[in-house]
């Protein structure tokens, strides 16, 4: 987990902007941090915030390779495919570092688009060529990896993984000027032309990848290992896919809720690390109230496999005490993100403050990929059951995404979620529709029965129903949503709400709750 940062064409002293915008991302990488003015492009700003994961001695970046002096690349990613790709293309690498083979690439090619479609991994990226005079903006396919733009009327862009580091640029130096901020838009890259005077204009804007096709990068599992057993395929790539995520020099562990998404993963990170001989014991983490069902659970799966277990046990006045930072960390205001958040926030902090695993596995992907929630039992067709599921993907990094980076960002920690492999979800969302549509009201049958007789994890953690994270972790006696509710009430006062509600016509809160996170 890193944080990228940059401001193309504003012409004023740009140590102004880092200490007020530059700052506000240091969360996501507090070993070490960069500056960098490039004096071959007129005012040119990038900045690098670092959490060493790979290559902890010249991974650092902004990266400039000896091979080609024109390129400078900063990235927030992982590329589990680096090492194949090198061998195959006999790149020269310089580093250790898995993001050295976007320079690579690129310097080869002279293609960024071949570039981005044979990157294996999650990324949001900065590539500046000198020669040519272009910027390249890009992000993976599904947004595990945030990327915010600042664009403006004026020739001004700004770039950030998140957009606290831009925000106060926009209201301090736009000096009234027209400026948007906007998530970039993932499974794209943008191509930017750096202007003789400073400025930047957008050249192009392209889409790479299309959610459920087969990508372009050299494959993890050969097409040719895999038949016409479906349910053995499944359990092949999962268990590929949490493989390929073991590249690390940190320690790893799982987020574990005691759901079939967390167990899985949880379960066969717990197996290969034998197999590859970690030199330490997997840490697994479950959060809730006294009560609630995810630490019963959580419990079970981890004496089952044999984790070092952690429980974090929170209460209504951790919520209260957590609740606007929680807002500020997420940068938005939808309403079941943030009560999602909650738990994930403290559980969070708590693996930052007590423990040394940096690196966290967990279950984000699976409800959208393989139509996990409760509402699919009710879809009207298999066709319709399809087309929800990959709308949920195609807006993943604005919810559930967001919330799973946000949170764990936001204490120096690095997620992955391998149910979002390319290679994984291609192969599933080109299954014939029908097979993922809940069977007898159990969502995720396909999963689950992939799943069954393995061993794994306890068959009665393999058919739990499903349940929100925020239900999940609450307590029998009241539940999240209603402690939320209470806090809300608590802060807005009656005869200020409808004073309040008039100041957003745009999207108007409905209740107290979504008026206060407004």
């Amino acid at each position: 987990m890193c944080g990228i940062w940059g401001i193309f064409g504003y012409e004023k002293d740009s140590v102004q902007h880092c200490d007020c915008t530059f700052y506000n991302i240091r969360h996501r990488g507090p070993d070490a941090w960069r500056i960098q003015f490039d004096n071959k492009i007129k005012n040119a700003c990038i900045g690098f915030v670092r959490l060493s994961i790979v290559d902890s001695v010249y991974g650092m970046q902004p990266m400039i390779l000896h091979a080609y002096p024109h390129l400078t690349l900063i990235c927030n990613g992982e590329l589990y495919n680096f090492k194949t790709l090198g061998e195959k293309r006999k790149f020269n690498y310089e580093t250790k570092c898995d993001v050295e083979v976007i320079t690579q690439l690129y310097g080869q090619t002279g293609s960024i688009e071949e570039t981005v479609k044979h990157l294996d991994g999650v990324f949001s990226f900065a590539l500046v060529d000198t020669v040519k005079r272009k910027l390249y903006l890009a992000r993976d396919p599904y947004g595990v990896r945030p990327l915010y733009t600042l664009e403006t009327d004026s020739g001004v862009l700004g770039f950030s993984s998140e957009g606290k580091g831009l925000i106060e640029f926009g209201r301090k130096y736009m000096n009234g000027g027209k400026w948007k901020l906007k998530q970039f838009p993932p499974r794209s890259f943008r191509t930017y032309d750096l202007l003789d005077d400073g400025k930047v204009k957008l050249a192009e804007t392209k889409e790479y990848y299309s959610i459920g096709d087969t990508p372009a990068f050299p494959l993890y599992v050969n097409p040719e290992d895999l038949n016409g057993d479906v349910l053995a395929n499944i359990r092949t790539l999962l268990t590929a896919a949490v493989k390929k995520r073991l590249m690390a020099e940190r320690r790893i562990g799982c987020l574990l809720s005691g759901g079939l998404d967390s167990s899985l993963i949880a379960s066969l990170l717990v197996k290969l690390a034998k197999e590859v001989n970690l030199p330490y014991k997997i840490q697994s983490f479950s959060i809730g109230m006294g009560s609630s069902p995810d630490l019963v659970a959580a419990r079970q799966v981890a004496k089952h496999l044999g984790t070092e277990h952690h429980e974090v046990i929170f209460t209504e006045d951790d919520v209260a005490d957590c609740l606007d930072s929680v807002i500020r960390t997420l940068e938005t205001f939808d309403i079941t993100t943030i009560r999602a958040s909650i738990g994930m926030y403290i559980l969070s902090r708590y693996i930052s403050n007590k423990t040394d695993t940096t690196v966290i596995m967990s279950g984000e992907g699976a409800d959208e990929l393989l139509q996990g929630y409760i509402y699919f039992r009710n879809a009207p067709s298999d066709e319709k059951a399809h087309e929800e599921s990959l709308r949920l993907l195609k807006d993943i990094y604005l919810y559930d995404g967001q919330r799973a980076d946000r949170t764990t960002a936001g204490h120096s920690l690095e997620l992955r979620v391998p149910f979002l492999d390319l290679q994984f979800t291609s192969y599933i969302l080109n299954l014939p529709i029908e097979m993922k549509r809940p069977v007898n009201g159990v969502e995720k049958h396909l999963l689950r029965t992939a799943f069954q007789d393995t061993g794994l994890i306890p068959d009665n953690i393999l058919w739990r129903h499903k349940e929100a994270f925020s239900d999940g972790v609450a307590s029998k006696k009241k539940s999240l949503f209603e402690i939320l509710q209470e806090i809300a009430a608590k802060r807005i006062k009656p005869d200020s709400k409808s004073v309040l509600q008039e100041k957003y016509p745009h999207l108007p809160p409905r209740t107290t709750e979504s008026l206060y996170y407004r």
